[in-house]
């Protein structure tokens, strides 16, 4: 089960000062708006930043497991993401994301993995980098869009981005109107009937920069996972450690 919460924690997104209101657009969409201006004005959203401390709780559910847990997530920009996971404020898990690799361990049964983004992208049903999983934890769009490769329409008055060849893996963006903030992202495998859907309900603004508040997230294969993610408490651009050492003993899992 907390692998499971881990793996989600990866794709998990940022932020929230408590006490911060919620950013919220009254714009209306607007057919004379093309596709390249809101990839801008999306690009535009996020400015620079070395590091991010986070403190977060979440809501993890399956058709066997209902878990609320505790993380302090740690990102050093485009090096390192560091997880710690609580149960009752007691450390249970802990997580290392490098654009190299991918490493966790887990103190319930004493497993741990430490190998490439398969562990995630095999369970997630989509291919992730570390790039890509930063994004996601930003609130940015998971690829680069372009005009050559997408077409844009108005849905319920936000702008909604899909691929104009849809392939195997078909991808949907969509992206609030006047902050061109992204609100839902959708990635489906038709052939093996398999569902990633992130929704960013709210964002907050903090020290000049726009985060995700709140997010959704529901992972569709065999069967339905969805985790809620609240985030309570953060700091910018401040020192943490990104302790991480596998205890010895533990069992290492392997990627079937």
């Amino acid at each position: 089960m907390f692998k499971k919460i881990i793996t989600f924690l990866f794709i998990s997104v940022l932020i929230l000062s408590c006490k911060t209101a919620k950013i919220s657009s009254n714009s209306t969409a607007s057919k004379d708006v093309k596709l390249e201006q809101v990839v801008a004005g999306h690009n535009e959203v996020f400015k620079d930043f070395s590091r991010l401390n986070i403190k977060a709780s979440a809501k993890y559910e399956d058709d066997k497991n209902k878990q609320s847990v505790g993380a302090d997530i740690r990102i050093k920009k485009d090096e390192i993401i560091w997880i710690n996971i609580t149960y009752f404020s007691v450390p249970v898990a802990r997580a290392l994301i490098t654009p190299n690799k991918v490493s966790y361990y887990e103190k319930i049964n004493g497993t741990y993995f430490d190998g490439d983004f398969a562990l995630i992208s095999n369970w997630l049903g989509t291919d992730l980098d570390f790039q890509k999983v930063q994004n996601l934890l930003l609130g940015k769009a998971l690829e680069d869009i372009n005009k050559d490769k997408f077409v844009m329409e108005i849905v319920n008055n936000m702008y909604s981005l899909s691929e104009k060849k849809p392939k195997e893996i078909q991808k949907n963006y969509t992206f609030e109107a006047g902050t061109f903030l992204l609100k839902n992202e959708l990635i489906y495998q038709k052939s093996e009937n398999r569902t990633l859907a992130i929704k960013y309900d709210s964002y907050v603004p903090f020290e000049n920069m726009i985060f995700p508040k709140e997010i959704s997230i529901k992972a569709t294969q065999k069967k339905q996972v969805s985790i809620d993610i609240e985030y309570n408490k953060f700091e910018l651009n401040k020192e943490a450690p990104f302790t991480f050492s596998i205890p010895n003993g533990y069992e290492k899992v392997e990627i079937k």
